[in-house]
Order: C-alpha cells, then sequence, then structure tokens
C-alpha cells in the first residue's frame, strides 16, 4: 500500500511540474545534445564577429558610427540578404562631429572650430543614410522596468486561432537604438535570452509581447526580411487542427516559406550544433580589406549575416547544453540556422500523456509484484525497466529528434522499490549492524573505533588543538582543464591526488577534505602528533619533489593525461583550532574552523603572486629552526585586519647549512631591511647582487616584484605612515 501511495504521489508532482524535478529531464536532454549535438549542414548564415583581434587592429569599443557604416556597406556590397545587429545603438555616437564640437564649446575652445566641427555630417546621420541602403534588421532588449520608448515592429503578425495566453512572456520595457537608427531599418527583432532556472540557454524565445503587442525575435525577423515576408503567421492550439490541451497555446510560426514548430509560449528548442570554426568571420577581416570582395561575396552572398560582439568585456554569454560561455548571437544564428534547414527538437503534444501512462501502469506494478518478487528480482526487473525506458528515449532523440522525458516513470520505479525495499531492510536487519555499516564506509578506523567506545562523539561540536595545517592548489587549473575530457580531468587529478595524498599519510596528516583540486589536511588531529611542524613541512617540500618527478615522468606518455609541466601552491601555518564533528543533525564531518585555517588559505593564495611554491606563516616559522626559510613580506591579508609575516620555505636543514643559502639569506634579509627603512637605492643595489641566485631558489618572480615596488615607490613616495606593509586585494 506504501508502495502505491508513493506513486500516486509522484504522479501527482507530475501534474503539479515541479521546477527541480523537471531540471533532472532538461539535464537529461542536455546530455543528449552533448552526445550527438546536430550535424553541422552549411545553410546561408555567418556571424560576424568583433573579436579581441578586431579590437586590437581597429581600436576599443564603442567604435565611430562611420566604422559601422563601412561594415553595413561592405557586407551589402558583397551581396548579404540580411544584415542583423545583435548590438544596440541606444546612445549617439560621442566621436561624431556636433558631438565634439558640444564638448569644446562647454570648454570654452575657440568658435571658429567649433562652427567647422558642427557642419560636418552627423555620424548617426550618415549610418542611417547607410541602413536605408541595406538589409538592415536591429536588435533591442526587452525588460519590465516599464522604461523605453513601445517598440515598433516591421512586421504584421497574423494570429490563426485564439490570441496567445499568459505563457508567452511579457514585457513593457524596452532598450532600443536612436529612433533615426530604427526607422531606417528594415526589421527590428528582440535580443533577450531567458535561461532556464539554472541559467542554460535549451529554447529560444521567437515570440514575446511588449506593452500587449505580440514582437518577433532577432533571428525570426532576419528570416522574414530574407525573404522579403511582410508577415509573420502565429497558430495556436485552436487554430492548427490539434484537439485538446489549452485554446490559445502556440503550436507554431509561419514566415514566408518556413514553418517553424514552437513550444506553447512561442519558443525554439534549440538543437544546438558543435563550434565551426566557418561560421565566424572577425570583423576585422570584412573593415581592413583582407577579403577580396571575390571571398567577401563567396563568404556573404545571399546569406542572413549576424554581428555580435565576442571580444572580452563585451560578450553577450549565455550558457548552453554544450558550452559554458557562448555569445548570445550564437543563439540568434543557430536559431535561425535551424529554421532555414528545418532540423528541429520537438516535445510532441503526446509527449506528457505517454510520459504519465508509463508512470502509472509500471510504478503501480512495480509496487504490487515486488512483494512477491523480492529485492534481488525486482531490482532485476527495475533495472530493466529503466533501461528500455532511457533507451527508448534516446532513440526518438536520435531517430525522430523527440524530447521524451523518462523522469518521473524512472523516479516512480525507483521510489517505489526503495521504499519497499527499505521497509523489508528495516524489519530484517538490526539497526546497530547498520550503523556500523555506515561508519565503516565513510569514517576511518581509528575514528570509528572512538566512536565506538565514547558514543558521546557523535555530538555537534569539538575540541580547541594546536594544530599545524596546509592547503595544496593546482596553479592554472582552470586553463590546464580545458585540454581535457571531463574524464580526462577526473583521471589527472587521480594520477595527482593519489601520490600527494600517500605523502602525507606518510607524514601523519589527516586528510579532511578534497576542493576540487585542492587539498586541505592538517596535523595533531585526531590523534596526538609532538612531530607535527617538522612533519608538516617535510611533508609540504617532499610533495613539490615528487610533483617535479612526476611532471619528467609523465612528460610524453599517452596513458595517462597530464598537462604538461604542472605547478602547485603550498600554505603552511600553525596556531590553535576547533576540530571534532561539525554540520547538521543529519550529517556530520569530522574538520575544523579557526582563523588559522582561513589565514593558511590566504597564505596559499599568496603563493601565486610571489611566485614560490611554499610559503608559511609567522607562528609555523619559529616552530621550524633549523629549515631553509626566507621571510617574504608582510601582508595584510583580505578579511584580517592584523599584519602577517609570511615566508618562503625553500628546504630542510642541508639546504640551510650550504654557503650559498647562507649567504643569500644574509644580503636578502639586508634588502628588506633596506626596503621597510626607505631606502630605494640600496634596494636596487641588493636586489642586482642577489637576483642572480633567484632562478635557483625559484625567487625569480619575487625579486622582480620588489624591483617594481621600489620603482613605484620612488615615483610616489609613500606616507609618513607607510609601514611597509603589503594589502592583499583578492583571496
Amino acid at each position: 500500500m506504501l508502495g502505491l501511495a508513493v506513486v500516486i504521489v509522484i504522479a501527482l508532482l507530475q501534474l503539479a511540474s515541479l521546477p527541480s524535478l523537471d531540471r533532472i529531464g532538461l539535464l537529461l536532454f542536455d546530455s543528449y545534445q552533448r552526445a550527438e549535438p546536430r550535424p553541422y549542414e552549411d545553410a546561408p548564415v555567418r556571424i560576424v564577429d568583433i573579436d579581441d583581434e578586431t579590437i586590437r587592429r581597429l581600436g576599443q569599443w564603442p567604435w565611430p558610427r562611420t566604422d559601422i557604416g563601412k561594415l553595413t556597406q561592405r557586407l551589402t556590397e558583397a551581396g548579404a540578404a540580411v544584415i542583423a545587429f545583435d548590438i544596440v545603438f541606444a546612445e549617439p555616437d560621442r566621436t561624431s562631429p556636433t558631438m565634439i564640437a558640444e564638448r569644446m564649446r562647454r570648454d570654452g575652445e575657440p568658435s571658429s572650430a567649433i562652427a567647422t566641427l558642427a557642419e560636418l555630417p552627423d555620424h548617426d546621420v550618415t549610418l542611417a543614410k547607410t541602413f536605408t541602403h541595406a538589409p538592415v534588421v536591429l536588435g533591442y532588449f526587452l525588460q519590465h522596468d516599464g522604461r523605453g520608448p513601445t517598440v515598433e515592429p516591421r512586421a504584421g503578425i497574423a494570429i490563426a486561432g485564439s490570441s496567445p495566453p499568459s505563457v508567452v512572456a511579457k514585457y513593457d520595457g524596452t532598450i532600443q537604438s536612436l529612433p533615426r537608427l530604427s526607422a531606417a531599418a528594415t526589421g527590428n527583432g528582440f535580443l533577450s535570452l531567458t535561461g532556464d532556472s539554472d541559467s542554460i540557454v535549451r529554447r529560444a524565445p521567437l515570440l514575446a509581447i511588449e506593452n500587449g503587442h505580440l514582437v518577433p525575435s532577432l533571428s525570426l525577423d532576419a528570416l522574414r526580411v530574407a525573404q522579403g515576408a511582410g508577415s509573420i503567421v502565429v497558430k495556436t492550439s485552436d487554430g492548427s487542427g490539434e484537439r485538446g490541451g489549452v485554446p490559445g497555446q502556440v503550436v507554431s510560426l509561419k514566415v514566408g516559406t518556413f514553418e517553424v514548430p514552437t513550444t506553447s509560449d512561442g519558443a525554439l528548442w534549440m538543437h544546438y550544433s558543435k563550434i565551426r570554426g566557418d561560421r565566424v568571420i572577425p570583423a576585422w577581416k570584412i573593415l581592413t580589406g583582407f577579403m577580396s570582395p571575390d571571398q567577401m561575396k563567396q563568404a556573404f552572398g545571399g546569406r542572413i549575416v549576424f554581428i555580435g560582439t565576442g571580444a572580452i568585456g563585451l560578450r553577450d554569454l549565455v550558457s548552453t547544453p554544450l558550452q559554458d560561455r557562448e555569445m548570445g548571437v550564437m543563439i540568434h544564428a543557430q536559431a535561425t540556422e535551424q529554421m532555414i534547414l528545418g532540423r528541429f527538437l520537438m516535445r510532441p503534444d503526446w509527449a506528457a500523456g505517454l510520459e504519465r501512462t508509463l508512470l502509472l501502469v509500471l510504478g503501480l506494478g512495480m509496487a504490487l509484484l515486488l512483494p512477491r518478487l523480492g529485492a534481488a528480482r525486482g531490482a532485476a526487473l527495475c533495472t530493466a525497466l529503466i533501461t528500455v525506458m532511457l533507451w527508448g528515449s534516446w532513440h526518438a532523440y536520435t531517430r525522430w529528434h523527440y524530447l521524451l522525458d523518462p523522469t518521473y516513470p524512472v523516479i516512480g520505479l525507483v521510489t517505489a522499490y526503495v521504499v519497499e525495499t527499505a521497509l523489508i531492510y528495516y524489519r530484517e536487519e538490526r539497526r546497530r549492524a547498520y550503523i556500523h555499516n555506515a561508519f565503516d564506509r565513510y569514517l576511518s578506523p581509528e575514528l570509528v573505533k572512538r566512536i565506538a567506545d565514547d558514543p558521546g562523539r557523535l555530538e555537534l561540536g569539538g575540541e580547541e588543538r594546536e594544530m599545524t595545517v596546509l592547503f595544496c592548489d593546482i596553479r592554472g587549473f582552470s586553463s590546464l582543464s580545458e585540454k581535457f575530457s571531463p574524464k580526462e580531468i577526473i583521471l589527472f587529478l587521480i594520477g595527482f591526488l593519489t601520490p600527494m595524498c600517500d605523502i602525507l599519510l606518510a607524514r601523519k596528516a589527516t586528510i579532511d577534505k578534497f576542493i576540487g583540486d585542492a587539498i586541505l589536511a592538517f596535523w595533531n588531529a585526531p590523534l596526538d602528533d609532538p612531530d607535527q611542524h617538522e612533519n608538516a613541512a617535510r611533508g609540504a617540500l617532499e610533495m613539490v619533489a615528487r610533483l617535479e618527478k612526476l611532471n619528467r615522468e609523465m612528460r610524453g606518455q599517452q596513458s595517462q593525461p597530464w598537462p604538461g609541466d604542472v605547478r602547485i601552491g603550498i600554505g603552511l601555518n600553525s596556531g590553535l583550532c576547533c576540530v571534532g564533528n561539525m554540520g547538521s543533525a543529519q550529517r556530520l564531518s569530522y574538520s575544523l574552523i579557526g582563523d588559522t585555517v582561513n589565514l593558511t588559505s590566504r597564505i596559499e593564495g599568496l603563493t601565486k603572486y610571489y611566485g614560490v611554491q611554499i610559503a608559511i606563516g609567522s607562528a609555523l616559522r619559529d616552530r621550524l629552526p633549523g629549515f631553509a626559510m626566507l621571510e617574504l613580506d608582510r601582508v595584510r591579508v583580505v578579511g584580517r585586519d592584523a599584519p602577517e609575516t609570511i615566508h618562503v620555505l625553500l628546504g630542510d636543514e642541508k639546504l640551510a647549512s650550504t654557503s650559498e643559502f647562507l649567504s643569500l639569506a644574509e644580503q636578502h634579509g639586508q634588502m628588506l631591511t633596506a626596503f621597510r627603512a626607505r631606502a630605494w637605492d640600496e634596494v636596487r643595489q641588493l636586489l642586482s647582487v642577489i637576483a642572480p641566485s633567484g632562478p635557483k631558489f625559484g625567487l625569480e618572480k619575487f625579486y622582480a616584484l620588489y624591483r617594481e615596488r621600489i620603482d613605484a615607490l620612488s615615483r610616489n613616495p609613500p606616507g609618513e605612515d607607510w609601514d611597509g606593509v603589503f594589502q592583499a586585494a583578492t583571496k
């Protein structure tokens, strides 16, 4: 009976359409697109990208409108069918002669120069004239703030059936291009792209309601202008021949010769293709004459051309199932490609009914059969049914491009199985055996023994102890991970973390957690370690040495993913921490907190700034008298008022006793003393003496940094209250 009740509850949740559960199906559809994206076909669509190289060659954005006009003119001469701007020209051109004249007038410049400028043509007027002779479609943004003029669409929109209901997105504000530019354009369409609750754009809106009127998207109006069509026909559920459903839901759009199936709110399910270099052409190649007239005609003749900005700082970035960061103009371009090619993803009108039927039939069947089948055979049946549904969903996607969501049927099956099996398990298994098994999985044997001896240790809270903390992080991991697939990243991390953890465990460390590629470990808990400071220092040095060996061993190997020369930063410090069982009443974690932990994290972050591999705090430095260490700086880290003196750990007692290190340490200390005494010339002299030793000890970046500092301080001497403390700006 409980299994039957669970299935009924899941069916009610499906009717309610919970966003958190619906997102599971969307993520499944995302995985389908990643596994088999839309095959690229050479549709008559191109993107002109104002990328970083274009900005470098032609100057910073915004450009003079004369450059935009030049770009438009050259595309028109090349035979572009439509030039659609994913750019809004909302403000007058500040480089226009009239604007410059106005600034000169305010600044009291000679009136003759002002009069001369005033006679020159206004850039916006010139651009508007260019637009009148070109097939231009301008974009605009839709907003909910009630500001901006009402849109005057160039396309007529006819509705076959009832007017679309409230599911179509409504807006009451806009950000549009200047009126003279909008009036000169052949078409206009909105640019606004709204992702799902997880911010991923899976559906491109083709329609919106602005102040009570339907308006088209940039991609839809570009397709209309390319065909010379005068209107767009919106078919709703009661005007398309479909039966059932809510009257007025959008079913499809017809623009020219193309008919586009849509969601009920007038959006297009996006079927993304992989990145293609020939789809995007940098703007500089057009404006500098890099492309010949024949190449221009071949690239743009008869095509719909979208112009967008991909340069850093100008990007309109969105997330898609295939890309975490994708240009917004790419969404408009791919939507137009799909409409032209007729390559659509669809949720058939019968999909929800099929999914609901599968949930009820299979879920209720599992609930009734499981008591007779038993746990093992029930699991086999449940697995088989889930496999068939997942295969069917995948087959529908690859064969017919249908999006059929098995989420709720799978949840119903699994939940019915789990609930009934859990009740049986609860009756047959002892509570003590269950708890002991859970502890064996998630805690170390030592902790399990201590908890078994004293169950009170399961209580939230901890104890204060003098501890040593280590943070280790891979330098530039984000850029390194770009070279690999997710599976290869995992293999690389295993290959890196395993030997690092072997070293830490051999040095009696407790590994708290992994934070992506980072390691948090500590000493002196849960067991006492009188040699905690030395173990931590030697462990860090061994990690650096082991990584250098790994870099040599992995170079050129194919069996193990390894991104070249890997570097790490390690932060160490000692002090009082609170360690114990922390978390919530539902879940505990043996961990530590305190100012020492926070400071150690900040010290690790500073290793990249100073270019060293191991940095330690002053408290730990005082506990390691025999090791080879040099003071780096006095730093006021983020979130902490008191300055901290940090040091670099270069080696053990053997290195500390060498004459080369002793000489360097003496001159290094003299340099820091002179620096804090504002003796800039003396600092320069000492740096010139000790800098050649920097590469051997890994201090070349550090000494270059101090040289930059004294140059800056020489030009702008600090005030009397200067204490030589560096204020860190980032964590």
